[in-house]
């Protein structure tokens, strides 16, 4: 198989090559930057971290509750993590025996997201404080806090840049910030990932996943849509794609069967397409989008619902954590 990320790939000849079985359901996936190991999150408040080459899966305790966002620095060398406890906690990635090197209560309430600039400078997190704040990498320190959003704020994500960066809440709401002190901007509400159950009389939405295509020009969030029942989680899978120049909907992919549940991950191919991940009452699933379709170009069914997903640095496998307690690898082939 070529290493070229830029090949022509062939989604329908993905297949899964690896299971991984854990005690607990699983919360969230990172690949490693070197390509030795896959973190995972799993409900016993542990990190997880599978040796690709040896099968061994070590524990990182240090959390006191879900871990849901993974991130390392582009060497290899450190682990970022943060939780349902509030905590951002920095990680020795490799260690023997791994033991927290930074622990910062960093948001008041959950943290739902932790993102790495692209210069490897800085850190943002955000939560259900409601605040964006940005930590220099290096040692942790606070550099910036953004306040503005109304509720939850669900994910985050720097530009490609690394000087500007871009959150989305509960109920959609998608504000752009920046490092240099330029006042902030509200890009647009995407309706697309917000839903609101008369019955219950709850919302329920947000960006679940985020992402930036390749080249830096549209920003996809996945979530929820035409929610039925907020109790349950019942919609519909989507991702709304935004253009980051104009701040406008450029269009919501959806699996051709509007596929039941909520899509959890998203990443963009430098190939070209787009890749989705859902999990729900309609089961789980990985969706590829290609060009300017809404539909996909093709669904692989799961064995499980997905609840976390991470592309491999070399875009030539997936990693999916699993609610049946399975970290899988899914391998992608080029035609």
């Amino acid at each position: 198989m070529t290493t070229n990320a830029t090949a022509t790939m062939d989604p329908k000849q993905t297949k899964l090559t690896k299971e991984v079985k854990h005690n607990r359901p699983l919360t969230t996936c990172f690949w490693d930057p070197l390509s030795r190991y896959v973190f995972f999150g799993a409900e016993d408040h542990f990190i997880h971290r599978f040796d690709i080459t040896s099968g061994k899966v070590s524990a990182f305790a240090g959390h006191d509750s879900w871990v849901r966002a993974l991130v390392a620095s582009a060497d290899g060398k450190t682990l970022y993590s943060a939780g349902y406890d509030g905590r951002l906690i920095f990680w020795e990635a490799a260690a023997n025996q791994p033991k927290p090197q930074r622990t910062i209560e960093a948001h008041q309430g959950w943290v739902r997201a932790v993102t790495l600039s692209r210069d490897g400078k800085y850190l943002a997190t955000c939560g259900n404080d409601r605040m964006v704040k940005v930590w220099r990498a290096s040692d942790g320190q606070l550099v910036k806090e953004f306040t503005g959003h109304k509720t939850h704020v669900y994910n985050v994500v720097f530009q490609h840049d690394s000087k500007t960066l871009v959150s989305c809440d509960h109920k959609g709401v998608v504000k752009n910030w920046s490092l240099s002190g330029t006042p902030a901007r509200e890009l647009l509400t995407v309706k697309a990932i917000h839903g609101y159950d008369t019955t219950f009389r709850a919302d329920i939405g947000g960006a679940r996943g985020i992402a930036i295509r390749s080249d830096g020009t549209q920003l996809a969030l996945s979530g929820i849509s035409k929610v039925t029942n907020a109790f349950a989680g019942v919609g519909e899978a989507v991702v709304a794609l935004v253009d980051l120049t104009k701040g406008t909907l450029d269009r919501v992919l959806q699996p051709k069967d509007k596929l039941k549940g909520t899509m959890w991950g998203v990443a963009h191919h430098p190939a070209g397409f787009w890749i989705g991940l859902s999990g729900g009452s309609g089961g789980g699933s990985l969706s590829f989008w290609q060009g300017d379709t809404n539909h996909e170009q093709f669904k692989l069914k799961l064995k499980h619902d997905g609840r976390g997903m991470s592309v491999s640095p070399d875009h030539q496998r997936i990693a999916v954590a699993h609610a049946d307690a399975h970290l899988r690898l899914y391998q992608l082939q080029s035609s």
